[in-house]
């Protein structure tokens, strides 16, 4: 709570909630700085490990669908620049989303470093952040690639069944629920999103494949990619990420 003089009285905090903040400030004293980007096609796993990624490096995660709908609601400068374009039906256009990046990154949370998920989608952004972050005097230090075959995606997307209000998921096959179609917590429906079809995975991929990939050659070119098994287990997966930002 903050007081009339604008000093935060921390009296009416639990003492375990201060400690454990302590704690976990102290842990990320230790940790180097970290720029990432996760890229790979939808269902790849990207979305399972980030959050993982994101409290284990002390990074803050940046999704730019995310930071343009905080940006619309606070009416930021550049906020009020995007609406105007969803507005009208236009796509945000990269320097807008890139400038949005750009004040997300001097967020408090940012201090070590951010996830980047989904963005830059094309080469163009990807020239476009890098000569941003070279204004800033930093640069992106790892681009961890989900790689993985079209063939598995589409089991793994086809069989996803998502808790709508807390967003928990299952699989059919690979994380069935205790009863079909019933979440395990509140035993409440799952349901099986729109976008899960392989109609949809079809053109979505076509679409990564077309546009994002020549992002992964981009930076490969700079040596800082690793490519990652994404077809193994979230906890496999999490070793190679390990070793990969050793």
């Amino acid at each position: 709570m903050a007081s009339s003089q604008g000093v935060v009285d921390l009296s009416d905090v639990p003492s375990m909630d201060l400690m454990t903040e302590l704690l976990r400030r102290m842990k990320c004293a230790s940790k180097p700085d970290r720029r990432l980007i996760l890229i790979g096609p939808p269902g790849s796993g990207k979305g399972t490990q980030s959050p993982i990624i994101k409290d284990e490096y002390c990074l803050c995660h940046l999704a730019t669908g995310d930071m343009l709908r905080a940006a619309v609601a606070a009416k930021t400068p550049l906020g009020l620049r995007a609406k105007e374009a969803m507005d009208k039906g236009e796509l945000v256009s990269d320097d807008l989303v890139v400038g949005i990046i750009d004040e997300a990154m001097k967020k408090p949370s940012c201090q070590k470093g951010f996830i980047l998920d989904g963005f830059p989608r094309t080469v163009i952004q990807a020239e476009k952040l890098d000569q941003m972050l070279e204004k800033q005097g930093t640069k992106i230090d790892k681009v961890l690639n989900f790689a993985i075959d079209d063939a598995i995606l589409e089991e793994r997307i086809t069989g996803r069944w998502i808790h709508p209000s807390s967003g928990r998921s299952y699989h059919s096959k690979f994380a069935p629920p205790k009863v079909p179609g019933i979440d395990d917590v509140t035993g409440e429906p799952l349901i099986h999103r729109e976008d899960d079809t392989p109609a949809v995975l079809k053109s979505r991929l076509e679409a990564f494949h077309k546009q994002t990939e020549p992002v992964i050659n981009y930076y490969t070119k700079k040596g800082i990619v690793s490519n990652l098994h994404a077809e193994k287990t979230p906890e496999e997966i999490r070793e190679e990420i390990a070793k990969a930002l050793k």
